[in-house]
């Protein structure tokens, strides 16, 4: 998200005195970023979004995004699901 983007979201919810949802202030990761985080290839990441497996967001068209929060729950039901094989 951009910075701009980021502040108005933030002067909005102020206004509203409200809390933002945790997923509004959380800057999207690449493909890299998140294949780090959950421990496998990018070409693995890759692969489970094809397969539409994964939790991912597309920017721009081709570009894809992840949130953390989205790959937080991904992972522990991968976890999970590991420690059942």
């Amino acid at each position: 998200m951009a910075t701009s983007q980021h502040s108005q979201l933030s002067v909005a919810f102020e206004r509203g005195r409200q809390e933002p949802p945790d997923h509004a202030l959380e800057l999207p990761m690449n493909v890299k970023e998140a294949a780090k985080f959950l421990g496998v290839s990018s070409q693995t990441v890759y692969l489970w979004v094809e397969r539409k497996q994964i939790p991912h967001l597309r920017v721009m068209g081709r570009n894809i995004r992840f949130l953390k929060s989205d790959l937080e729950s991904f992972r522990a039901s991968f976890r999970q699901e590991m420690v059942n094989v």
